[in-house]
């Protein structure tokens, strides 16, 4: 399978990620900077478009991160204080933190040993024995694994509460034809530098309501009712004239940004392929493995990451240590994540121990993320493998 570029010298060390960026977006940016206007305008309405039609959904807002994409579609959909949303504690930062800001709190659930996603079992459990007011469900799809929408979605509808997909490593992904992010009232995209298609820094909103939209489009301008771009470009008088309407925020995404997005939305199947295409080998090269415990293999993913778990009754190094031992090969690594419930934050503010949240605490503890990425080159990815095989002989019980 793996038969492209082998004749080239691997670098001496292997990032754990890197951007795929090439001539055309460069160009792009060249013609945003040429043409004087360089926050949100005519190329930023493009790349909403373009992704609304990648998708089929009826609306698409560009904001300036995915985290400023969950607030703000949150915040749409009427999030009080004082109210809980039920959420995984393995995610990112983000994904909880918005809830904060909107002064509700994240009612942790579990997750699925297998799938690392938010366990619907422990969703109904907590709608039901819960006793507290519950007001969303924001299941997250980690690494590009889609969650269980079906049961997810069916709760939403029995409980009457909204449910908002954090998608931002879920790009581009299907369930039953069906695309990440647009199973709920809104789903929210990542084009973080490390993401399957990136501006740098950048987000995306989809929704099939038209309210959420609007709500979005002028809360992510300071809750002003008309766009810059129309305030700065039309030719009519007094073309300066706004209204504040509403005590918004400042998430909008900058034409240069989107300039990036629409080049890299072109190439986002072909990223896809090549993010599968290196799973698929290192499926084939480390399924001998007895100390790894690899991801589930299944159409439903985007590959973002390729999460590792090892087995410590058949290892001598722990996952830090392995990591390190990798480190020294040259190859890098990351772990995803540390849970949520383990940060000082939440773990003050709510009391959480380690041990609330058994299956994310054990993931995390044995965990470790490979380099997956459209420009890993083949003499890459077999140098990974193997490190990884290298270190696992020398560690193995």
């Amino acid at each position: 399978m793996m038969n492209r570029n082998t004749e080239e010298t691997a670098p001496s060390f292997i990032p754990f990620a890197r951007p795929s960026l090439g001539p055309e977006e460069r160009d792009l940016v060249i013609r945003v900077l040429e043409s004087g206007w360089l926050t949100s305008g005519r190329y930023a309405e493009e790349f909403e478009k373009a992704f609304q039609e990648y998708l089929g959904v009826p609306f698409a807002r560009a904001v300036n991160s995915a985290t400023a994409g969950l607030h703000l579609s949150l915040e749409a959909l009427g999030i009080q204080p004082d109210t809980w949303v039920i959420t995984s504690p393995y995610t990112f930062t983000a994904t909880a933190e918005v809830l904060r800001y909107l002064g509700a709190h994240p009612l942790f659930v579990d997750i699925e040993p297998q799938t690392l996603n938010l366990d619907p079992r422990g969703v109904e459990e907590a709608l039901e024995r819960s006793g507290k007011p519950i007001s969303a469900i924001l299941p997250v799809h980690l690494a590009g694994r889609m969650c269980s929408m079906e049961p997810l979605t069916d709760l939403s509808r029995r409980f009457g509460i909204p449910l908002v997909e954090d998608a931002a490593h879920a790009f581009p992904v299907y369930q039953r034809g069906k695309a990440a992010g647009t199973f709920g009232n809104a789903g929210v995209f990542s084009f973080y530098a490390t993401k399957t298609i990136t501006t740098g820094e950048g987000g995306m909103v989809v929704t099939p309501s038209e309210k959420i939209a609007e709500r979005v489009s002028m809360m992510r301008l300071h809750g002003i009712d008309r766009k810059a771009w129309d305030r700065y470009t039309s030719n009519r008088r007094q073309a300066w004239e706004y209204d504040v309407v509403a005590a918004g925020y400042k998430y909008n995404l900058s034409d240069l940004c989107a300039a990036l997005g629409l080049e890299q939305l072109k190439k986002a199947d072909s990223f896809l392929r090549r993010r599968k295409e290196i799973a698929a080998f290192y499926f084939e090269q480390l399924a001998d493995q007895d100390y790894l415990l690899l991801p589930e293999k299944t159409p439903e993913h985007a590959w973002h990451l390729f999460i590792l778990q090892l087995l410590p009754d058949a290892l001598t190094l722990d996952r830090n240590a392995f990591a390190d031992a990798l480190l020294a090969r040259g190859i890098g690594t990351s772990v995803h994540y540390k849970p949520l419930h383990m940060m000082t934050y939440y773990r003050n503010l709510y009391g959480y121990k380690p041990e609330d949240f058994p299956v994310s605490l054990r993931t995390y503890q044995h965990c470790l993320s490979l380099p997956i990425y459209p420009g890993l080159r083949d003499v890459e990815a077999e140098r990974v493998v193997e490190a990884v095989r290298a270190v696992g002989r020398q560690a193995r019980r």
